[in-house]
């Protein structure tokens, strides 16, 4: 394991991380707490970090002195991308879908129509999970502004396309 920070003999090492400019001790170490923080975290700052005391002459059992904890670091969806699959004639069918880059956790994707009326889509119309829509026997009815919204939980983002029939 990589020791991001040392306290030793009244010295706080750093390591040469990429963390080391944006990490450090919370509060002075002679308070006895060793919490730390991590500044503008990045997602692969995710993973498991454990903090290890080692008192000198202190033979009692041995694993009391680890504690561990996970970390992850959630990432907002990026802009998705909005594409149309299909020839929109009366009668065809196409499907609309929806794909963000990034996301963690994966976002889940919701699909209405705006204009000219509001409308909102179910399974199995709608796969919430791939982004999809399937919009089947098209109608002239069915033009309009369609947007998709990509969400999970620590943001969202949304694209749109204007289907003509």
């Amino acid at each position: 394991p990589v020791q991001i920070l040392t306290y030793l003999d009244g010295m706080v090492k750093v390591e040469e991380t990429d963390l080391k400019p944006r990490v450090g001790f919370l509060y002075p170490v002679l308070t006895h707490n060793i919490s730390v923080f991590i500044n503008a975290t990045r997602e692969h700052d995710s993973g498991q970090y454990m903090c290890t005391v080692n008192v000198v002459d202190d033979d009692s059992g041995t694993g009391k002195n680890i504690g561990v904890i996970n970390l992850t670091v959630l990432v907002p969806p990026a802009s998705p991308a909005c594409q149309l699959h299909g020839n929109p004639t009366v009668g065809a069918n196409v499907t609309l879908s929806c794909a963000s880059e990034k996301g963690k956790p994966s976002p889940a994707y919701q699909w209405q129509r705006t204009a000219p009326t509001l409308q909102v889509f179910f399974p199995p119309a709608q796969d919430r999970a791939r982004g999809t829509l399937k919009l089947t026997n098209l109608s002239l009815e069915m033009s309009g502004l369609y947007v998709c919204m990509a969400e999970n939980r620590a943001g969202s983002a949304k694209c749109s396309i204007v289907l003509e029939v």
